[in-house]
């Protein structure tokens, strides 16, 4: 008999051991896009990270820690984010998401009052369909123009993440993201296109520390830019409460109930930007990796939120995320904006619209047009000028347009989808 086969076997991990290793893999696959957004919009990656934690915290302690969800950066708030930073500053860009947050309460209130089935034939996928594509292609002047300073580096960025979505394995599918900013990054230490004083910066900066926090200041123009897109993440939401609950074999739209989730989101996004940090909603990445693993417990995902909190509190990785060079975030920008459009093409292939009804080139084709094409509508109300452009002008107009125009036949509108999960 060899002396091996007496040998004590390794101990296994205990089930707080799995916990935590599960809870971190959680953290990591949001990671990537949760700190891109505010590299994006020129917010703090550190403030987003410990917001995100926290966020998830409160969703769960507000819907009786039942659903699996995470929340993360919202990419449908970049491009309205960003030109407020811009404008007016990170402190009214605070304020115009905390407005987003809080339309988030008016919806559940609007399902609790008329109930889910009928407020979503509001926003059927004839309007929200080309809306997302408007975000999408919106941005893609923002990814080529990072992209431009360095197309070398951006494209080994892309490659990168390309090759993970489509070849990785495990958990590297599930953060396409994260791989290509790694790659890219890489590729520009080895090239020397990362700035000197950056990586001066990185030295110099502590392992850990508290983030740059910094509260909100209201600005009704800033308001009137930001908050119009929680018309959009409304119906994300919904979708991703849809399909997080069919992973997981549960009905989450009857317990806790949309109303319960909405509120849940809006008090959690608010809470972020309060903080200083981008709107946090409801992540689809986080139902492709409760899909992936099988593990559906939501204690794993409180636990994935404490460990952003301590991403978020080490100085040393935000210096390293802002020392990121323009190319490697436009290669992953490219990928990233194009999907959002591709998203909203799906929405109107999934509902089979029809495209042979004028009312629905109509409806389209107005979004669209005045979406992408930088129209704006100043209102002058009580001395103050407020001025609707972009994705919040479209989707207004979209919306009125759906609701006036005569429908030619019974659209797929997600009600009798939505009434097949409520049943």
């Amino acid at each position: 008999m060899t002396q091996t086969a007496n040998a004590t076997p390794p101990p296994s991990p205990t089930r707080l051991e799995r916990r935590i290793v599960l809870g971190a893999q959680h953290a990591i696959a949001m990671f990537g896009a949760t700190v891109l957004v505010p590299i994006l919009v020129g917010l703090s990656p550190s403030v987003a990270l410990f917001g995100a934690g926290v966020a998830t915290l409160i969703f769960h302690l507000l819907t009786g820690g039942r659903v699996p969800i995470f929340l993360g950066s919202s990419f449908a708030f970049i491009a309205p984010t960003a030109l407020v930073v811009k404008e007016f500053g990170p402190a009214a860009a605070g304020g115009g998401l905390m407005a987003a947050g809080a339309m988030y309460l008016l919806f559940s209130g609007l399902v609790k009052l008329f109930g889910t089935a009928r407020l979503l034939r509001v926003f059927p996928p004839v309007v929200t369909g080309p809306v997302i594509i408007v975000i999408g292609l919106g941005l893609s002047s923002v990814a080529v123009n990072q992209a431009k300073s360095n197309w070398w580096l951006a494209l080994a960025t892309l490659v990168a993440a390309v090759v993970a979505s489509v070849y990785g394995r495990g958990l590297f599918r599930m953060i396409p993201i994260l791989v290509g900013v790694v790659v890219g990054y890489l590729v520009a230490l080895a090239t020397g296109q990362v700035a000197p004083d950056a990586l001066a910066a990185i030295r110099a900066a502590p392992l850990l520390g508290l983030p740059d926090f910094h509260a909100p200041a209201f600005d009704w123009r800033a308001v009137a830019i930001i908050a119009p897109v929680a018309i959009v993440t409304f119906i994300e939401h919904v979708g991703d409460v849809i399909v997080n609950g069919r992973v997981v074999g549960q009905n989450f739209l009857q317990s806790p109930g949309l109303s319960r989730t909405l509120f849940a989101d809006g008090v959690a996004n608010m809470t972020s930007a309060a903080l200083g940090g981008p709107a946090a909603t409801t992540y689809a990445e986080n139902t492709g990796v409760l899909a992936l693993t099988r593990v559906y417990d939501p204690a794993i995902l409180r636990i994935g939120a404490l460990f952003a909190m301590l991403f978020g509190c080490s100085p040393k990785l935000a210096a390293v995320l802002k020392s990121l060079p323009p190319g490697v975030l436009g290669g992953v920008s490219i990928l990233l904006f194009g999907m959002i459009a591709s998203v909203g093409i799906r929405t109107l292939a999934e509902a089979k619209i029809d495209f042979a009804h004028s009312r629905n080139l109509i409806v389209v084709s107005v979004i669209l047009v005045l979406g992408l094409g930088g129209a704006s509508f100043p209102i002058h109300a009580a001395g103050t000028t407020l001025e609707l452009h972009g994705m919040a002008l479209a989707a207004l107009v979209g919306i009125v347009a759906n609701l006036l125009l005569p429908a030619q036949k019974v659209e797929v509108d997600g009600a009798g989808e939505l009434e097949r999960v409520l049943h």
